[in-house]
Order: structure tokens, then sequence, then C-alpha cells
């Protein structure tokens, strides 16, 4: 199994530094958040070196922990002991930092929030009438605002959960800069960048967050109702 390197006895947020993971640790928990990927996919998720991303990769695999998928779409995805072996990396830096009062707490915010990010998702791809749903075209360009103004707020509670996250564990950093991205690129008529799964999106980013933070706190997608 890989190691605990990332594992400390000293709680560096006890002294106001954020805990930053072991690269190896990066390469496993940034599969788990990209479900499936490619090297360079990889690379640019935790900025780390080509060469090294891919001696971490050949390790989880000699380990179980991952594999490669070849065909017309391929990646190297998690198997489930590289999942398990996520989520115990995960909790065990997460004491390490003593991190779990500031995560948990974030986490309920964000599990707040994820109805409302949700419903302005759907509202930007589709609209209600009298016939019903109906695809948005976009035309309307009052309605288009107002659902970006929408965004706008709630990614005012966004940051403030990110920044937090931010401060105890440092893998979580980026992400209040990508969501301010994504925001803006809308905000220029980049409507792509609101929802498309393709790309660095809002909506896209929300997952990964979400799934960061399930993966940390050792909770099941769907859980999050209960």
């Amino acid at each position: 199994m890989v190691d605990d390197r990332s594992v400390s006895a000293t709680c560096l947020y006890c002294a106001g530094v954020p805990f930053a993971s072991e690269p190896d640790f990066l390469v496993l928990h940034a599969l788990r958040i990209k479900g499936f990927a490619e090297p360079q996919v990889i690379e640019a998720s935790t900025q780390l070196d080509g060469d090294e991303v891919a001696k971490f990769l050949e390790v989880f695999e000699t380990e179980g922990l991952a594999t490669h998928r070849a065909g017309r779409v391929s990646g190297w995805v998690l198997t489930g002991d590289g999942r398990a072996e996520d989520e115990r990396r995960a909790a065990a830096e997460l004491d390490a930092a003593g991190a779990r009062d500031v995560v948990s707490d974030a986490y309920r915010r964000f599990v707040a929030l994820n109805p409302e990010v949700l419903q302005v998702c759907t509202d930007w791809q589709l609209r209600e009438g009298a016939e019903g749903a109906t695809v948005n075209d976009h035309r309307d360009h009052e309605y288009d605002r107002e659902v970006i103004a929408r965004l706008a707020a709630l990614d005012a509670a966004a940051q403030l959960l990110c920044a937090d996250l931010a401060t105890v564990l440092e893998r979580f950093d980026d992400y209040g800069p990508r969501f301010s991205t994504a925001l803006a690129r809308v905000q220029q008529g980049e409507k792509d960048w609101f929802t498309r799964p393709t790309i660095d999106s809002y909506h896209t980013v929300w997952f990964e967050l979400h799934e960061s933070m399930l993966a940390t706190l050792g909770i099941q997608r769907g859980e999050d109702t209960a």
C-alpha cells in the first residue's frame, strides 16, 4: 500500500498553516475526484511534473489501486481498493491536520447550498413554460441575466466555505479561484462555462468539490439528504 508520509502528529492547522498533502496522495485523490482521467489532466489538477505523475500511476497500478483503460476513450481510473485507500488517506490526513471540525462545517454549508446551485444550473439549461420544460436557447437575455445574478449570489457563499477549507487543507485552495474564473467567463458571455461537463465550468468545479469533501469525510454520495 501507499505509505503514510502525509500523516504527521503535528497539528499544522493549530499553528495557522494549511496542511500540505503528499504528492502521491494528490495524484490518488485527483483520480478519485475526476473519476476517469489521462495523465495530463492529473498534471493540470495537481500542478505536479508529468514524470512524477507517471511514476505514481505506475505504483498505483502495481499495488492494484488504479488501472488504465484503453479504447475509444482511454484514461486512468481507481479500483475499489484505490477508492478505499483514498478515503483512508484522506481521513488520516484530516485528523493529522486537526481539520475535521472545519471541513465538517464547510460540508454542512455545502449541503445547504447544493439544491440552490443545482437548481440554478437546471434553470440555465431549461425553462419552464405553459408547455412544460423546454431547452433554454439563450435568446431571452433578461432571463439569462437573472439566472447569472442568482449564480453570482450563490458564489459569494461558496467562496466563503472554500476559503475556510483552504485554511486547513492546502489541496482545497484552488476551488475558490476556479469558481471565480468560471463565473467571470459566464458573465462575459461564454455560456458553456456555466454547466458544460467537459470543461472547468461552474458545475464541473462544484461536482468536484462535492466529491472531494465526500471522500475526505468518508461519506457516500447520496447520504447528503439523510
